[in-house]
């Protein structure tokens, strides 16, 4: 099977030859891995065997997408957010509307004239449309966009003292996650609309479920309808205790949830399969808090073994992906037990390294 074929079948609760893989890597882990394989870092998830290839046109292009090499270097972004490098990742040190009041927060422009610049990120994805799973990334869509505006402290504080104003933002925020999505769905050949809004902590939701539910469902069902409409499976990403929504985003046209953070409050991977895998598709939920960077290589293949049977039960539904991003004291040799167990062996990681290598040369 190619990536493409691999992917849909299991979206699809169809047989694959092994299960697909969309592994995210801690910068610092594929600077590592990279070594490892003799590789530039950036190929290390095409070494590894990602059958999904996608990338951001929304502004987690500007936290993600764009890598400074020395702490304290900085950026800012289309949306006027000032990113500073803080460890390995980007940090916002500086949100536009912090200290804005109404009529300033009313008259701020979002980018809409550089969606053409931001369009042009998935040039390289696309690329490869014929063999792999090609996706688009479109978030953060609603909270997530209002609170890197706002600042946090602000965005909680406008929900409760002043939802009119926070309603408004809110809607503006989707409306350009709608803009994006439309235009992208319109202009590229896509498998599925990648969304996401991170609304929750390691414990619970930012907020109660039903100011979610009355401020941020609609608008971010606004965003998922595109991908609907045109005919795409729709991914889903949000960390932590999300699971009193997960029947609300069902409801709006969630096919696919990611990450699955098991070590939260009833996000545990098998448990979720059981109550909502008639309905979705799950990616993730590979600990990478405890089990792969402390455990054994045979509690790493046992528990990737477990994870899997758990996981494809009725057939399909899964993609193999961690939790969170593969932390840097990850032992290789749990890595490769990891990949083991879901069918790509050590020997094929390291020839397609070697394959990478010759075409880099070559060009």
């Amino acid at each position: 099977m190619t990536p493409k074929t691999r992917v849909k079948a299991c979206l699809e609760k169809q047989p694959t030859d092994r299960i697909p893989v969309f592994m995210w890597f801690h910068p610092e882990t594929a600077i590592l891995l990279g070594q490892q394989l003799e590789i530039p870092a950036a190929f290390v998830g095409d070494a590894m065997g990602n059958d999904i290839k996608q990338t951001w046109i929304n502004n987690n292009y500007a936290m993600e997408g764009i890598v400074h090499e020395q702490n304290g270097e900085s950026h800012t972004d289309f949306w006027g957010i000032k990113w500073t490098k803080e460890g390995a990742f980007n940090q916002i040190s500086y949100s536009p509307l912090e200290n804005s009041n109404e009529s300033q927060i009313s008259d701020y422009e979002f980018p809409y004239k550089m969606t053409g610049k931001l369009l042009e990120q998935m040039q390289p994805v696309i690329e490869h449309k014929k063999d792999f799973f090609i996706g688009c990334d479109v978030s953060p869509c609603v909270f997530e966009m209002y609170n890197r505006l706002r600042g946090m402290e602000n965005a909680m504080l406008d929900l409760a003292a002043a939802p009119h104003m926070a309603e408004k933002l809110l809607a503006r925020c989707a409306d350009f996650g709608v803009h994006l999505s439309t235009e992208a769905c319109e202009k590229l050949p896509l498998d599925w609309l990648w969304t996401g809004d991170d609304v929750a902590s390691q414990q619970s939701l930012f907020m109660h479920p039903d100011t979610w539910r009355a401020l941020i469902k609609p608008h971010l069902k606004r965003v998922m309808d595109v991908g609907k409409k045109n005919n795409l499976w729709v991914a889903y990403h949000c960390c932590g205790a999300l699971y009193p929504i997960i029947p609300d985003l069902i409801e709006i046209g969630m096919d696919v949830l990611n990450p699955i953070q098991c070590n939260c409050p009833n996000m545990d991977a098998f448990e979720l399969k059981k109550e909502f895998g008639k309905d979705i598709a799950f990616m993730g939920g590979v600990d990478t808090q405890y089990l792969l960077p402390n455990g054994t290589v045979t509690q790493v293949k046992k528990a990737t073994e477990e994870l899997l049977k758990n996981m494809t039960s009725d057939g399909g539904g899964y993609i193999l992906a961690a939790s969170h991003t593969i932390p840097p004291e990850t032992p290789f040799e749990n890595i490769f037990a990891m990949y083991e167990i879901a069918g790509i062996s050590r020997e094929e990681i390291y020839d397609r390294a070697a394959d990478i290598r010759k075409e880099s040369t070559s060009k």
